[in-house]
């Protein structure tokens, strides 16, 4: 049984800083592509980051380009997301996903992903 299990959300001010953690279990995490995902409220969920199995290739969106890094440990099977500037516009729910493919042009795309965590909320005040 696969699971995906977020922490490390929580209330912070704009311009601080969180650190998501996504613990992974049931799977070949090791050759997985792992993404992190959002939904704001009254929005779609939109891609935020993606890192391959190996955690040599990384992709972000515009909008946290710079304030993010995704990163990931292998030996621990835990993707974290480090969220640094936070801006009120960042609140959302985040999930983490785990690709059941290989690193490809559509890493952004929900529908790539198999495996989705419950989701962490991250809420930044003003």
């Amino acid at each position: 049984q696969v699971q995906l299990v977020e922490s490390g959300g929580g209330l912070v001010q704009a311009g601080g800083s969180l650190r998501l953690s996504c613990a992974a279990s049931g799977l070949t995490f090791s050759r997985k592509t792992m993404g992190w995902f959002r939904r704001a409220p009254g929005k779609e969920r939109e891609f935020v980051a993606a890192i391959s199995w190996s955690g040599s290739r990384t992709d972000s969106t515009d909008s946290v380009r710079g304030r993010f890094t995704i990163s990931r440990d292998n030996a621990k099977n835990t993707v974290y997301l480090q969220m640094n500037s936070l801006k009120p516009e960042d609140t959302a729910v985040y999930y983490c996903a785990a690709d059941a493919g290989t690193w490809g042009p559509q890493r952004r795309e929900i529908i790539k992903y198999d495996y989705w965590g419950q989701g962490t909320q991250v809420t930044v005040s003003s």
